[in-house]
């Protein structure tokens, strides 16, 4: 549950035990006739009785806000929001730094890279910045722990020298048009804290972003990472030699760690697993971090597959009609066969895991003949709003609306149907969905269609939101199985 501390000069926002996720909405037995029973949340799409309307986007393109890519490329509600922090927030809070803390195997750089790739799939111009690979191309990678130790003045001179051209090089991006920098060192010391603080003043507001595990198997897990891939230790043979120096260095960090008390910060506070935990917010506002802290919330490390695949195929696709809400053709039907043999024999082990479709029917009937295991309906996994162009032809789009079917045609991730939808529109209904999956700890296969399933893969993939539109997903045993540590 959510617990308000007040402070003399701050608000705190504790989030302690396992967080019920607000993406999910309310679960209610389907009763629609002609279709297969099953629990359906409902998403809210937009209606495709609704006419075109000035969207914030459109306002946003009206106002110089000083850069071209100040505004993150996305529709609705996060342009809305957008524009009203640049309306009435100041210049600095334009730019957000998220900056690290925590001792070394914590999972600060994992944390940094889902961080980093949520926000570039919402659309902001967002990058990873690591100090250690600073450090290795200045000092070499084959520091010992020596080099760390808090009484070598050398050690420190030359690793806040290494931290403070990260921090120019991510505030001259900034100044180039990046939106959120993610700055990835231990930041361990209120020294170095305040050293980033004084950089930042005039150019970006810093959100710290502490990770607190006290767990001493998932350390110890990390460690063993840590030895095994890191590039500090690529040239070192002898495991257990490795294994001596890099607890030597986290002795070293943890004879000056200095918790995080001052400024805005997110503490992680033991929030590995997804379960249990606390996360503790201090003086944090405005939409994009609210956003962050959301997804932190939902966030943990424990690995699952995701299984992600496209319908059987329905009678539109045969006849090359867009959109619609057909039932499946032989070749659908065949292949939906094939899909609940294959989820049967990979998650015969899996009783918890559930499927995921949307609520048209050539998606639930492709799920129909899996069984074994709970089934949800989401309408934000419905197929792209084709508005007026709904069970047209492409040949009769270009016949009949030629501008739009060259609209289109030149910008496929930006293009918006009339009365329907774009890719971005879908990225952004989408979000409740991904936060959905980041959040589960069991097994999941989304069975949804094309352009929905490019921009959910596009999101574990790490891929451009360019790419999007244009990713291949075909039909029939085209399954793809995410095998990540962690979504």
């Amino acid at each position: 549950g959510f617990n308000s501390r007040d402070s003399s000069n701050s608000k705190k926002l504790q989030v302690s035990g396992m967080v019920e996720s607000k993406s999910v909405g309310t679960l209610i037995q389907l009763q629609k006739k002609d279709r297969p029973q099953g629990l359906y949340v409902d998403r809210g799409v937009v209606s495709p009785k609704l006419g075109k309307s000035f969207s914030a986007c459109s306002l946003a393109s009206g106002l110089n806000f000083g850069s071209t890519k100040a505004m993150p490329e996305a529709a609705g509600a996060v342009a809305a929001a957008a524009v009203a922090d640049r309306l009435h927030g100041s210049k600095e809070d334009r730019k957000l730094a998220i900056v690290l803390v925590g001792l070394p195997a914590r999972g600060k750089t994992f944390t940094a890279v889902k961080l980093t790739r949520y926000l570039r799939w919402l659309g902001h111009e967002t990058k990873h910045f690591n100090v250690g690979k600073y450090r290795r191309l200045k000092h070499g990678a084959n520091q010992s722990a020596d080099f760390f130790r808090p009484d070598n003045q050398e050690g420190i001179e030359a690793r806040n020298e290494v931290a403070a051209l990260a921090m120019e090089d991510m505030i001259d991006w900034m100044h180039g048009g990046g939106q959120v920098g993610i700055f990835d060192a231990t930041n361990s010391t209120r020294k170095r804290r305040y050293m980033l603080m004084k950089m930042a003043e005039g150019n970006c507001k810093i959100i710290f972003l502490e990770t607190i595990c006290n767990d001493r198997n998932i350390i110890e897990r990390n460690v063993r990472l840590k030895i095994q891939q890191s590039p500090d230790y690529a040239d070192q043979p002898d495991y257990e030699a490795g294994l001596q120096d890099f607890l030597e260095r986290l002795t070293n960090y943890e004879k000056v760690y200095e918790p995080v008390q001052e400024g805005s910060y997110i503490k992680m506070i033991d929030m590995v697993k997804g379960e249990g935990g606390q996360l503790q917010v201090n003086n944090i506002s405005g939409y994009l971090p609210g956003r962050i802290v959301f997804f932190l919330v939902n966030s943990h490390l424990a690995p699952r597959p995701i299984l992600l695949t496209r319908h059987g195929e329905s009678l539109h696709n045969v006849r090359g009609r867009v959109g619609g809400d057909t039932v499946l053709s032989e070749d659908g039907e065949l292949y939906s066969k094939k899909l609940a043999n294959f989820i049967e024999k990979r998650l015969k082990n899996e009783k918890t895991a559930t499927i995921w479709t949307s609520t048209l029917q050539r998606t639930i009937l492709t799920a129909t003949p899996i069984v074994g295991f709970p089934k949800i309906q989401w309408r934000a996994l419905d197929e792209i709003n084709s508005g007026v162009c709904d069970g047209m032809t492409y040949e009769e789009i270009k016949k009949i609306m030629p501008e739009e079917y060259e609209s289109r045609k030149k910008d496929k991730l930006r293009y918006r149907y009339p009365r329907g939808e774009s890719y971005l529109d879908v990225i952004q209904r989408l979000e409740p969905v991904i936060i959905e999956l980041e959040r589960q700890r069991a097994p999941v296969v989304v069975i949804s269609h094309q352009a929905v399933l490019r921009a959910l893969y596009s999101y574990f993939a790490d891929r451009p939101l360019r790419e999007v539109p244009d990713m291949e997903v075909t039909w029939h045993f085209d399954l793809l199985l995410l095998h990540q540590r962690c979504i």
